[in-house]
């Protein structure tokens, strides 16, 4: 028999210490029914209140036979105890009770349109949510600064800017758009979608800005691949007077991340520590990523190791850390530490698929796809078939690579089909490069780096027609290829360069230094292999060309501006070529340097005269 508390007491009281949830519905419906206040309150308050504490602590049992006891009681439309059970509902993820019980009670109250369609906004399908807030207008309702922020997130999940410039145009009209929660939605909408310079305008607009509109703005750049805006940005913050949070600074930390800013990485790594958000585990796994991405693959071990909470997300960091760096028997020791201590998700196994993959280790990858399926039943992805079909393509599997691809349960993206062309360079296989090359025309039409691919195959097989072919296609469709450009950080300051570049200011004593350590290379037994350059010039010129590509001029740069020994951090935005792979070789033993080059696909560590990859890549 319940022992009858003391008044007064609330109902989020009673729940969280009379009653546990395993306690019936029925026996806090009874308790409730007996207990006499001593200033006595209507049924439908005790209701109201239980219904706010379930809602506080979801439980759809509870919801379900709440509902059932208001048809008893004939409260079933009261548009309060209805309105609160639609919530409860929402935030139990019981969308079809909601929604019927949503279309049998007046709808006349903005609270209960919002409730449905912030459910709907965050659990799907997300055009309901839309179809909603159209809905509510048709109704004679305003949307107010909690219904645009719903329905903005709908546009977002949806990536449907359409509607979202629609909303948007609303929420002018009604003025809510200089809100700061209708403004970090906005801005969030047009991230997702793409448009992150109507993010800005949006931004720009507010004055008024509180930590999550910067938050958001930062969020925007660094979705959108523009990371050194991001950090830009986080400077204007600081400069405003804004304190920052974990989030702010975690974003932060990842865009120097993506730039390879390690200098600019350690400065936020001091200013986490002064401010104590180093104790945060979002903030130490942010750390991990960062000091990995920037070629510090012991120091981010070393923070890993001293993360208390190791969660998935802390062992996928330092799992994909190892990969991109090519380690691809330490990634695999630490899963097989993981598993031990963690449930591994998709992300971890792309790691693990992508260190097989850099280390050619085809036998580990196929049965590291097949474990993931069979004994953690994980669906493959599109970047899990990515690292595979890569994988047998320079394992010399090509045929099985293209089965592969057919025998996808999704559809095959520019990722696979980029792979298997980039496989098809390797392999010299022109008949399923042409294929390959179709595929991403229909996908992609507008990427000249894929036509590239394809015409130096032509050129080196000596067909011209395709070349020809190929370069007119390209011009019809004002097609350019792109600019090599690589990049380095010296004394706080990004230096870029592109191939044959001359615009730095030190250009000369860069040339120079490429002449002298040209010279000492070729004592040392290099010799440029001009093979891949398939411009009608002469052989003199060619190697001028090699000579003068963005890595290089990357690397003399770093040479003359810094220390002996000291090691340097390149960059680039395109794969390193073979020519520049075996130069710098030469260049790490004859200058007695660690370079490590992070190009498009991964990190080149060289030392010594010899390369992490172990020239696979």
């Amino acid at each position: 028999m319940l022992t009858k508390l003391k008044p007064p007491f609330s109902p989020r009281h009673m729940i969280h210490n009379s009653f546990s949830f395993s306690t019936s519905t029925s026996t806090i419906i009874q308790h409730y029914d007996q207990y006499q206040y001593p200033n006595p309150v209507s049924p439908t308050q005790q209701y109201a209140s239980l219904l706010q504490s379930l809602i506080a602590r979801p439980a759809i049992e509870p919801a379900k036979q709440l509902h059932a006891h208001f048809h008893l009681m004939g409260l079933a439309y009261n548009v309060n105890l209805a309105t609160k059970l639609v919530n409860l509902y929402s935030v139990c993820d019981n969308l079809s009770n909601a929604h019927n019980l949503f279309d049998r009670i007046p709808r006349g109250n903005l609270f209960l349109w919002n409730v449905l369609i912030r459910g709907y906004a965050w659990n799907g399908p997300y055009e309901v949510a839309i179809s909603l807030y159209y809905k509510l207008q048709n109704h004679g309702l305003e949307p107010d600064n909690f219904t645009f922020p719903f329905v903005l997130k709908a546009c977002s999940a949806l990536s449907d800017i359409r509607v979202g410039m629609d909303v948007h145009e609303h929420a002018m009209k009604t003025g809510w758009e200089r809100d700061v929660f209708v403004g970090a939605a906005l801005i969030d909408m047009y991230a997702k979608c793409g448009s992150v310079d109507r993010s800005r305008q949006v931004f720009d607009k507010i004055l008024n800005r509180d930590v999550v509109l910067w938050n958001s703005m930062l969020a925007a750049y660094t979705q959108n691949g523009h990371p050194e805006k991001c950090l830009l940005l986080s400077g204007e913050m600081a400069f405003a007077g804004v304190r920052p949070t974990v989030a702010t600074l975690v974003t932060a930390i990842s865009a120097s991340a993506d730039i390879a800013a390690l200098p600019k990485g350690r400065e936020l790594h001091g200013y986490g520590w002064r401010q104590g958000f180093e104790s945060q585990d979002k903030v130490k796994t942010a750390f991990v990523d960062m000091y990995a991405k920037c070629g510090s693959v012991e120091v981010a071990r070393d923070l890993f190791e001293r993360l208390v909470d190791k969660r998935v997300v802390s062992w996928n960091a330092m799992i994909t850390g190892y990969a991109m760096h090519g380690y691809a028997n330490e990634t695999l020791d630490l899963f097989n530490r993981m598993v031990r201590e963690a449930q591994p998700d998709h992300i971890t196994f792309v790691g693990v698929l992508s260190a097989c993959n850099h280390g050619g280790m085809l036998d580990q990858g196929r049965r590291f796809f097949d474990l993931m399926t069979r004994d953690y039943q994980i669906e493959p992805t599109v970047q899990h078939y990515t690292c595979m079909v890569d994988l047998l393509g320079h394992c010399n599997r090509l045929n099985d690579a293209y089965c592969l691809i057919l025998q996808m349960k999704v559809q095959p993206d520019s990722g696979v089909w980029g792979s298997l062309l980039n496989s098809c360079k390797t392999q010299k296989n022109l008949e399923l490069a042409e294929l390959a090359l179709e595929r991403l025309i229909e996908l992609e039409p507008d990427d000249a780096g894929n036509y590239v691919i394809l015409s130096n195959m032509y050129a080196q097989a000596g067909r011209w027609e395709g070349v020809a072919k190929l370069r007119k296609l390209m011009t019809d469709r004002g097609l350019k290829k792109s600019v090599a450009c690589s990049w380095i950080e010296v004394k706080n300051k990004v230096h870029a360069f592109l191939s044959g570049d001359t615009s730095h200011p030190l250009s000369d004593d860069i040339y120079a230094e490429l002449e002298r350590i040209g010279g000492l290379m070729a004592q040392a037994g290099y010799v440029p292999n001009i093979s891949p350059v398939f411009h009608d010039v002469d052989d003199d010129e060619k190697r001028k060309m090699i000579f003068s590509h963005s890595e290089r001029l990357a690397i003399a740069f770093g040479l003359i501006s810094t220390s002996p020994g000291t090691r340097l951090l390149i960059s680039k935005n395109l794969r390193v070529c073979e020519d520049c792979h075996v130069a710098i070789k030469f260049i790490s033993k004859i200058t007695q340097r660690e370079i490590t080059i992070r190009d498009v696909n991964r990190y080149h560590h060289f030392k010594d005269g010899v390369c992490s990859c172990g020239d696979f890549w």
